[in-house]
Protein backbone atom coordinates (compact mmCIF):
# COMPACT_ATOMS: atom_id res chain seq x y z
CA UNK A 1 0.00 0.00 0.00
CA UNK A 2 1.84 3.19 -1.48
CA UNK A 3 1.76 5.94 1.07
CA UNK A 4 2.80 9.45 1.60
CA UNK A 5 5.62 10.07 4.74
CA UNK A 6 3.41 12.60 5.98
CA UNK A 7 0.68 10.10 6.49
CA UNK A 8 2.54 7.10 8.09
CA UNK A 9 4.64 9.38 10.39
CA UNK A 10 1.16 10.88 11.53
CA UNK A 11 0.52 8.16 13.01
CA UNK A 12 3.25 7.42 14.65
CA UNK A 13 3.59 10.45 16.21
CA UNK A 14 0.04 9.95 18.06
CA UNK A 15 0.97 6.68 18.83
CA UNK A 16 4.26 6.83 19.95
CA UNK A 17 6.49 4.82 18.09
CA UNK A 18 9.05 5.38 15.04
CA UNK A 19 8.58 4.14 11.31
CA UNK A 20 11.73 2.69 10.53
CA UNK A 21 13.32 4.35 7.19
CA UNK A 22 15.49 1.87 5.17
CA UNK A 23 17.86 2.47 2.33
CA UNK A 24 17.56 -0.45 -0.59
CA UNK A 25 20.49 0.02 -3.26
CA UNK A 26 19.33 -3.57 -4.39
CA UNK A 27 16.62 -6.18 -4.93
CA UNK A 28 17.16 -8.24 -2.14
CA UNK A 29 17.32 -5.44 0.31
CA UNK A 30 13.69 -4.09 -1.32
CA UNK A 31 12.38 -7.78 -0.19
CA UNK A 32 14.05 -8.20 3.14
CA UNK A 33 12.91 -4.39 4.36
CA UNK A 34 9.10 -5.58 2.96
CA UNK A 35 9.19 -9.07 4.07
CA UNK A 36 10.02 -7.83 8.07
CA UNK A 37 7.61 -5.08 7.99
CA UNK A 38 4.81 -7.95 6.61
CA UNK A 39 6.05 -10.40 9.05
CA UNK A 40 5.28 -7.66 12.14
CA UNK A 41 2.31 -5.73 9.76
CA UNK A 42 4.26 -2.50 10.73
CA UNK A 43 4.35 0.60 7.87
CA UNK A 44 7.84 0.76 6.49
CA UNK A 45 9.83 3.54 4.27
CA UNK A 46 11.73 2.71 1.27
CA UNK A 47 14.43 4.87 0.47
CA UNK A 48 16.80 5.90 -2.23
CA UNK A 49 20.18 7.46 -0.88
CA UNK A 50 21.26 9.53 -3.81
CA UNK A 51 24.69 8.72 -2.75
CA UNK A 52 23.85 5.46 -3.45
CA UNK A 53 23.53 6.10 -7.20
CA UNK A 54 27.20 4.93 -7.38
CA UNK A 55 25.60 1.69 -7.08
CA UNK A 56 22.28 1.49 -8.81
CA UNK A 57 20.37 4.89 -10.19
CA UNK A 58 17.37 6.04 -9.11
CA UNK A 59 15.64 5.73 -12.52
CA UNK A 60 16.68 1.74 -12.00
CA UNK A 61 15.82 1.00 -8.54
CA UNK A 62 12.82 3.56 -7.71
CA UNK A 63 10.16 1.81 -10.31
CA UNK A 64 10.92 -1.62 -8.28
CA UNK A 65 10.51 0.36 -4.67
CA UNK A 66 7.12 1.25 -6.06
CA UNK A 67 6.35 -1.83 -7.03
CA UNK A 68 6.82 -3.54 -3.88
CA UNK A 69 5.46 -0.83 -2.16
CA UNK A 70 1.88 -0.97 -4.24
CA UNK A 71 1.84 -4.76 -3.36
CA UNK A 72 2.33 -4.77 0.06
CA UNK A 73 -0.22 -5.20 2.35
CA UNK A 74 1.16 -2.80 5.09
CA UNK A 75 1.85 1.33 4.47
CA UNK A 76 4.71 1.92 2.39
CA UNK A 77 6.63 5.29 1.80
CA UNK A 78 8.82 5.60 -0.84
CA UNK A 79 11.31 8.42 -0.19
CA UNK A 80 14.01 10.08 -1.63
CA UNK A 81 17.24 10.21 1.11
CA UNK A 82 19.61 13.29 1.17
CA UNK A 83 18.63 14.33 -2.30
CA UNK A 84 20.81 17.19 -3.16
CA UNK A 85 19.74 18.60 -6.42
CA UNK A 86 17.04 20.25 -7.34
CA UNK A 87 17.26 17.54 -10.29
CA UNK A 88 17.28 14.64 -8.19
CA UNK A 89 14.46 15.85 -6.29
CA UNK A 90 12.44 16.15 -9.50
CA UNK A 91 13.35 12.93 -10.63
CA UNK A 92 12.17 11.49 -7.38
CA UNK A 93 8.95 13.17 -7.78
CA UNK A 94 8.39 12.31 -11.27
CA UNK A 95 8.98 8.80 -11.10
CA UNK A 96 5.96 8.77 -8.29
CA UNK A 97 8.13 8.85 -4.91
CA UNK A 98 5.46 10.38 -1.92
CA UNK A 99 8.18 11.93 -0.39
CA UNK A 100 11.62 13.30 -0.44
CA UNK A 101 14.44 14.85 1.55
CA UNK A 102 15.77 18.16 0.40
CA UNK A 103 19.65 18.26 2.30
CA UNK A 104 20.55 21.23 2.39
CA UNK A 105 22.69 21.18 5.39
CA UNK A 106 25.92 21.96 4.60
CA UNK A 107 24.47 24.99 2.90
CA UNK A 108 24.45 28.71 5.18
CA UNK A 109 21.14 28.45 6.99
CA UNK A 110 19.59 30.98 4.57
CA UNK A 111 20.25 28.81 1.83
CA UNK A 112 19.03 25.58 3.24
CA UNK A 113 15.99 28.02 4.23
CA UNK A 114 15.43 29.65 0.27
CA UNK A 115 15.94 26.40 -1.51
CA UNK A 116 13.87 23.87 1.19
CA UNK A 117 11.10 26.72 1.15
CA UNK A 118 10.86 26.18 -2.74
CA UNK A 119 10.95 22.51 -3.07
CA UNK A 120 8.06 22.08 -0.23
CA UNK A 121 6.19 24.62 -2.55
CA UNK A 122 6.62 21.81 -5.33
CA UNK A 123 6.04 19.24 -3.76
CA UNK A 124 2.94 19.67 -1.31
CA UNK A 125 1.42 21.31 -4.72
CA UNK A 126 1.64 17.17 -5.94
CA UNK A 127 1.05 15.67 -2.60
CA UNK A 128 4.75 15.10 -1.65
CA UNK A 129 6.14 15.11 1.35
CA UNK A 130 9.56 16.68 2.28
CA UNK A 131 11.93 15.87 4.90
CA UNK A 132 14.26 18.50 5.54
CA UNK A 133 17.62 18.64 8.23
CA UNK A 134 19.26 21.60 10.06
CA UNK A 135 22.37 20.81 12.19
CA UNK A 136 25.32 18.04 11.31
CA UNK A 137 25.08 14.32 11.74
CA UNK A 138 28.38 12.57 12.26
CA UNK A 139 29.84 10.52 9.47
CA UNK A 140 32.08 7.97 10.13
CA UNK A 141 34.99 6.84 8.43
CA UNK A 142 33.91 3.27 8.18
CA UNK A 143 30.43 2.55 6.29
CA UNK A 144 28.84 5.56 6.28
CA UNK A 145 26.78 5.38 3.05
CA UNK A 146 24.00 7.76 3.66
CA UNK A 147 25.12 11.38 4.41
CA UNK A 148 27.02 13.62 2.30
CA UNK A 149 30.31 14.09 3.21
CA UNK A 150 32.55 13.00 6.31
CA UNK A 151 31.56 15.69 9.18
CA UNK A 152 33.21 14.44 12.68
CA UNK A 153 32.51 16.74 16.30
CA UNK A 154 36.71 17.28 15.84
CA UNK A 155 35.18 19.90 12.89
CA UNK A 156 33.01 22.02 15.25
CA UNK A 157 34.91 24.09 18.17
CA UNK A 158 31.45 22.53 20.26
CA UNK A 159 29.15 20.35 19.67
CA UNK A 160 26.58 23.34 20.23
CA UNK A 161 27.69 24.31 16.99
CA UNK A 162 26.69 21.22 15.25
CA UNK A 163 23.63 20.20 16.89
CA UNK A 164 20.15 21.50 16.18
CA UNK A 165 19.65 24.47 18.00
CA UNK A 166 15.47 24.74 19.17
CA UNK A 167 14.66 28.46 18.17
CA UNK A 168 16.34 28.21 14.84
CA UNK A 169 14.15 24.90 14.22
CA UNK A 170 11.21 26.37 15.29
CA UNK A 171 11.48 29.17 12.94
CA UNK A 172 12.71 26.99 9.96
CA UNK A 173 10.05 25.03 10.00
CA UNK A 174 7.52 27.79 10.34
CA UNK A 175 9.06 29.35 7.57
CA UNK A 176 9.74 26.24 5.23
CA UNK A 177 6.62 24.43 5.72
CA UNK A 178 8.26 21.03 5.96
CA UNK A 179 6.34 17.58 7.11
CA UNK A 180 9.17 16.43 9.39
CA UNK A 181 12.55 17.72 10.26
CA UNK A 182 15.75 15.69 11.00
CA UNK A 183 17.75 16.61 13.75
CA UNK A 184 21.08 16.47 14.80
CA UNK A 185 21.85 14.88 18.40
CA UNK A 186 25.02 13.05 18.33
CA UNK A 187 24.32 10.29 16.17
CA UNK A 188 26.29 9.38 13.22
CA UNK A 189 26.27 7.57 9.67
CA UNK A 190 28.07 4.32 9.31
CA UNK A 191 29.74 2.01 11.87
CA UNK A 192 30.28 3.32 15.37
CA UNK A 193 33.94 3.17 15.92
CA UNK A 194 33.42 4.79 19.80
CA UNK A 195 30.18 4.75 22.43
CA UNK A 196 27.63 6.84 20.59
CA UNK A 197 27.04 10.00 23.40
CA UNK A 198 23.89 11.39 22.69
CA UNK A 199 22.27 14.38 23.94
CA UNK A 200 18.46 12.90 23.98
CA UNK A 201 17.00 15.70 26.41
CA UNK A 202 17.76 18.12 23.22
CA UNK A 203 14.71 16.83 21.08
CA UNK A 204 12.40 17.03 24.13
CA UNK A 205 13.99 20.90 23.74
CA UNK A 206 13.51 20.65 20.21
CA UNK A 207 9.70 19.57 20.67
CA UNK A 208 8.99 22.08 22.77
CA UNK A 209 9.22 24.78 20.42
CA UNK A 210 7.66 22.77 17.25
CA UNK A 211 5.05 19.97 17.46
CA UNK A 212 6.38 18.18 14.04
CA UNK A 213 7.78 14.19 12.75
CA UNK A 214 11.82 14.56 13.93
CA UNK A 215 13.66 11.95 12.17
CA UNK A 216 16.54 10.42 13.11
CA UNK A 217 19.76 10.10 10.82
CA UNK A 218 22.81 7.79 11.53
CA UNK A 219 20.37 5.36 13.49
CA UNK A 220 22.77 2.10 13.02
CA UNK A 221 24.70 1.14 16.27
CA UNK A 222 22.38 3.18 18.68
CA UNK A 223 21.45 0.91 21.91
CA UNK A 224 17.22 -0.27 22.49
CA UNK A 225 16.98 1.78 25.75
CA UNK A 226 18.18 5.17 23.51
CA UNK A 227 16.27 4.09 20.83
CA UNK A 228 13.15 4.11 23.21
CA UNK A 229 13.65 7.34 24.53
CA UNK A 230 14.44 9.16 21.78
CA UNK A 231 10.76 7.73 20.69
CA UNK A 232 9.43 8.83 23.51
CA UNK A 233 11.21 12.36 23.15
CA UNK A 234 9.55 12.97 19.54
CA UNK A 235 11.29 10.97 17.21
CA UNK A 236 8.88 9.39 14.71
CA UNK A 237 11.25 8.22 11.70
CA UNK A 238 14.50 6.54 11.81
CA UNK A 239 16.60 5.75 9.31
CA UNK A 240 18.86 2.14 9.11
CA UNK A 241 21.39 1.08 6.70
CA UNK A 242 24.83 0.08 8.05
CA UNK A 243 24.04 -2.38 10.41
CA UNK A 244 21.33 -4.24 7.82
CA UNK A 245 23.85 -4.08 5.18
CA UNK A 246 26.31 -5.49 7.49
CA UNK A 247 23.94 -7.80 8.82
CA UNK A 248 23.67 -9.10 4.63
CA UNK A 249 27.13 -9.56 4.48
CA UNK A 250 28.07 -11.74 7.62
CA UNK A 251 25.39 -14.54 6.56
CA UNK A 252 27.17 -14.53 3.16
CA UNK A 253 30.44 -14.79 5.03
CA UNK A 254 29.08 -17.61 6.90
CA UNK A 255 28.18 -19.46 4.41
CA UNK A 256 31.27 -19.44 2.38
CA UNK A 257 33.41 -20.08 5.66
CA UNK A 258 31.01 -23.59 6.20
CA UNK A 259 31.09 -24.79 2.64
CA UNK A 260 35.21 -25.55 2.80
CA UNK A 261 35.38 -26.89 -0.47
CA UNK A 262 32.27 -27.42 -2.19
CA UNK A 263 30.56 -25.30 -4.99
CA UNK A 264 29.10 -22.21 -3.82
CA UNK A 265 26.41 -20.66 -6.09
CA UNK A 266 25.49 -16.87 -6.73
CA UNK A 267 21.84 -17.63 -6.15
CA UNK A 268 22.68 -19.05 -2.68
CA UNK A 269 24.80 -16.56 -1.33
CA UNK A 270 22.13 -13.80 -2.51
CA UNK A 271 19.65 -15.70 -0.27
CA UNK A 272 21.81 -16.14 2.71
CA UNK A 273 22.41 -12.15 2.74
CA UNK A 274 18.74 -11.40 2.03
CA UNK A 275 17.40 -13.74 5.33
CA UNK A 276 20.52 -12.00 7.24
CA UNK A 277 18.80 -8.43 6.55
CA UNK A 278 16.05 -9.38 7.27
CA UNK A 279 16.61 -10.86 10.52
CA UNK A 280 18.57 -7.50 11.15
CA UNK A 281 16.00 -5.15 9.89
CA UNK A 282 12.96 -7.39 11.73
CA UNK A 283 14.82 -6.88 15.28
CA UNK A 284 15.32 -3.25 14.73
CA UNK A 285 11.63 -3.13 13.41
CA UNK A 286 10.86 -4.14 16.46
CA UNK A 287 12.19 -1.99 18.77
CA UNK A 288 11.22 1.40 16.42
CA UNK A 289 7.42 -0.13 16.90
CA UNK A 290 7.51 -1.63 20.06
CA UNK A 291 4.21 0.77 21.12
CA UNK A 292 2.01 -0.60 18.97
CA UNK A 293 3.45 -4.76 18.75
Amino acid sequence: MLVTMKEVLKDAKERKYAVGAFNVPNLESIQAVIAAAQELQVPVILQHAEVHENLISLQEIGPIMLDYARRASVPVCVHLDHGASFDMCMQAIRLGFTSIMYDASAKSYEENLKETTEIVKIAHAVNVSVEAELGHIFTSSVGGGEGRGAVGAEDFDSLDDCYTDPITAKEFVEETGVDALAISFGTTHGVYLTEPKLDLNRITEIKKEIDIPFVMHGGSGVSDEDFKTAIHNGITKINYYTYGSMAGGNKIRDLINQSGDDKVFFHDLISAGREGMKENIKAAMTVFADAIL
